[in-house]
């Protein structure tokens, strides 16, 4: 699977506990014109379905 542009940068703030999970959460859909990283890549990274 490619990842987006951002999901390295993402994951590697949530892993190392600088992100919480809200804030991967609003990266899916922040800004709206250009997210962060897709639903799928939320799943991957927390682990939990976004909703």
């Amino acid at each position: 699977m490619e990842h987006s542009k951002n999901f390295a940068k993402v994951k590697k703030f949530f892993d190392n506990g600088l992100w919480s999970q809200q804030r991967v959460y609003n990266a899916v859909s922040n800004p709206a014109s250009s997210p962060w990283i897709t639903a799928e890549e939320y799943e991957e990274i927390t682990g939990e379905a976004y909703e």
